[in-house]
């Protein structure tokens, strides 16, 4: 099995990416360089979907830390939506993202969002 990705055009500056199949050693670099230009652009948050991501490896944690790290100097975020329970299981053990950034649906992300931008408009500090 191999890894799919399909990027859709970013809304109010969220980027959204579907990933499906494997996330491991072989397919990682893929993810990597898909990840780059979108993360070049600094969106406000990446939001990767990951209900039909079947398999992730170490490798992949790393991928998804890696574009966390990219996207931390201008304050953006990655949330994780969708996840099955053992890719669930995997970020939770591995602290790849915190558990409070996991949401079971994309509106539960983008009601998220909404409120996280909300705030900051309003002047109140971000969590």
């Amino acid at each position: 099995m191999t890894l799919e990705i399909e990027v859709y055009p970013p809304v109010n500056g969220n980027q959204y990416v579907m990933l499906g199949g494997r996330l491991d050693t072989l397919s990682h670099a893929q993810l990597d360089q898909a990840l780059a230009p979108m993360l070049a652009a600094r969106p406000q948050a990446l939001v990767l979907d990951l209900a039909h991501l079947d398999y992730i490896s170490s490798a992949g944690v790393r991928s998804i830390l890696k574009a966390r790290k990219a996207l931390a100097p201008h304050e953006g975020r990655l949330l994780v939506v969708h996840p099955q329970e053992q890719i669930r299981k995997v970020i939770e053990i591995v602290q790849a993202v915190p558990m409070d950034e996991i949401f079971e649906s994309t509106a539960d992300a983008d009601a998220y969002l909404d409120a996280l931008q909300r705030r900051i408009l309003d002047g109140e500090e971000d969590q």
